[in-house]
C-alpha cells in the first residue's frame, strides 16, 4: 500500500468523511434514508484473513430506514485503471458475505445485507473499465445468459469531477479533498484550508483535522513543492500559515526554474538542428532512427557528437563513445 493510499485510508476511517462522501457524491434515493449517526466501522472480527490482508479496503455499516438493515461500503482506493475491477469487487463481496455468516452477524434462515461497493479513482486519465462484472463475460447463446453473474460498483472519478459539481456540495470535506487533489496550487490550497479550519474547529473533529494535516503533508505538499524540505506540520492552520509565508518565495523560484528550463530546451533544440545539418551534408539523408537518437540525446552528448563530425570517416564513428 502506497503512502498516498495509506493517508486515504486514514481519512476515510472517520465517519464524517464517509457521511460527506455519501451525501455529496452518491446521488441515489437510499442515501436520503440513512441514519448517519449509526455509521460504524466494521471491526476486524467480521473480516477474514483474505479481506484483512487488503489494507486499502474499508468497510462500514449503517442503519437505513430505521431498521438494522446493514449496508456495507467497500471503498476501493485506486490510482491506476484496473480492467478487472468488477470481478475483484464481486470476489470481495462474496468473501464479506461469508464472513458475516461465519461470525453470526447473519443467521439462517435470513437475508444477506445490501453491499454498496464504491471505487474512488484518483489517477491520470478517465476511468474506462466495465462497471458490472456481467460486461466482462463473453455473450452466451440461448438460456445460458440467465447464469451470467451480475454485480455493479459505483465510481467516483476525481479527475472528471467539475468545479460546478464541487460547488453543489457546500461544507463537504470530500469536495475539498478533490479540490486539493486536482488543483494543488498555493492559492487553492489556502482557500480550502481556511474553510476546513472553520468547518472542523469543534473538538469532536480533532482526529479528522490531524488526518487531513497528515494527508496534506504526505501527498499535496510533496506534489506542490517536491524539491522543498518542509516541516511535518500536523495542524491545518499551521499549514495555512506556512503556505502564506512561502507562496511568494515558491512562485519566484518556479518562475526562475521555468526560465532556466526554457533556455536549456532552446539551446538543446538548436544543437539538434545544427548537428542534423552537419551530418546530412557529410553523410547524406538521415534515417528516422538517427533523428530519434538526436532528439533523445542530452546536451552533453550532442556537443560530443558535434566535435566528432569533423574527423569521423563514417556516421557510426560520429556516435562512438570516445
Amino acid at each position: 500500500m502506497s503512502e498516498h493510499d495509506g493517508s486515504y485510508k486514514h481519512l476515510f476511517s472517520h465517519a464524517e468523511m464517509v457521511a460527506d462522501l455519501l451525501r455529496g457524491f452518491v446521488r441515489e434515493e437510499w442515501v436520503e434514508k440513512i441514519d448517519y449517526a449509526t455509521l460504524e466501522k466494521v471491526s476486524g472480527s467480521y473480516v477474514s484473513d483474505d479481506l484483512r490482508d487488503r489494507e486499502d479496503d474499508i468497510i462500514w455499516r449503517v442503519r437505513c430506514r430505521g431498521d438494522w438493515l446493514y449496508i456495507y461500503l467497500l471503498i476501493e482506493f485506486q490510482s491506476r485503471v484496473d480492467p478487472w475491477m468488477a470481478l475483484r469487487i464481486m470476489v470481495y463481496t462474496g468473501l464479506l458475505y461469508q464472513d458475516l455468516i461465519k461470525s453470526g452477524a447473519v443467521k439462517a434462515p435470513g437475508r444477506l445485507p445490501a453491499v454498496f461497493p464504491l471505487v474512488i479513482y484518483n489517477g491520470e486519465g478517465q476511468w474506462t473499465p466495465a462497471r458490472d462484472v456481467g460486461e466482462l463475460i463473453e455473450p452466451v447463446p440461448g438460456g445460458l445468459a440467465a447464469y451470467r453473474p451480475s454485480q455493479r460498483y459505483a465510481l467516483l472519478d476525481e479527475g472528471q469531477t467539475t468545479e460546478e459539481e464541487l460547488a453543489g456540495c457546500p461544507d463537504n470535506t470530500v469536495a475539498e479533498l478533490i479540490r486539493m487533489e486536482s488543483r494543488p496550487t498555493p492559492e487553492v490550497l489556502r482557500q480550502v484550508l481556511s474553510r476546513l479550519t472553520l468547518r472542523l474547529e469543534a473538538p469532536r473533529h480533532d482526529s479528522m483535522r490531524r488526518a487531513l494535516a497528515v494527508w496534506i503533508n504526505r501527498v499535496i505538499l510533496r506534489r506542490l513543492a517536491p524539491k522543498e524540505s518542509l516541516p511535518a506540520v500536523t495542524d491545518l492552520q499551521e499549514i495555512n500559515t506556512m503556505l502564506a509565508e512561502r507562496a511568494v518565495q515558491w512562485s519566484e523560484k518556479w518562475k526562475q526554474e521555468g526560465r532556466q528550463e526554457g533556455r536549456q530546451e532552446g539551446r538543446q533544440e538548436g544543437e539538434v538542428a545544427v548537428l542534423e545539418r552537419l551530418l546530412t551534408r557529410r553523410f547524406g539523408p538521415l534515417s528516422d532512427e538517427i533523428r530519434g537518437l538526436l532528439q533523445r540525446a542530452t546536451l552533453e552528448q550532442l556537443e560530443h557528437w558535434a566535435d566528432n563530425v569533423l574527423d569521423a570517416a563514417s556516421l557510426e564513428e560520429v556516435f562512438k563513445e570516445s
